[in-house]
């Protein structure tokens, strides 16, 4: 049986919490930051970043992020 090659990692991480405004992305308490998880791909942070926000949907003030941590770990990449 031939080995297939490891899928890529491209990290992304999942968090959110309030804001103090919501025309800023500045958290009002960074003690209260909710990191919900990092990812291998876009499509499973995606699907927790949606899972949250859900969860979330009657807090006005709330909001959650996808950070695409790859782009942080070699900046030279060239995005898709």
């Amino acid at each position: 049986m031939p080995e297939t090659a490891p899928q890529q990692q491209l990290l992304h991480l999942v968090m959110g919490g309030e804001l103090t405004d919501l025309t800023q992305n500045t958290f009002k308490d960074l003690s209260k930051v909710d990191i919900v998880g990092v990812y291998p791909n876009y499509a499973t942070a995606y699907a927790a970043w949606r899972a949250k926000a859900q969860q979330t949907v009657d807090s006005a003030h709330v909001r959650y992020f996808i950070v695409h941590l790859h782009r942080l770990l070699d900046p030279g990449q060239p995005t898709a």
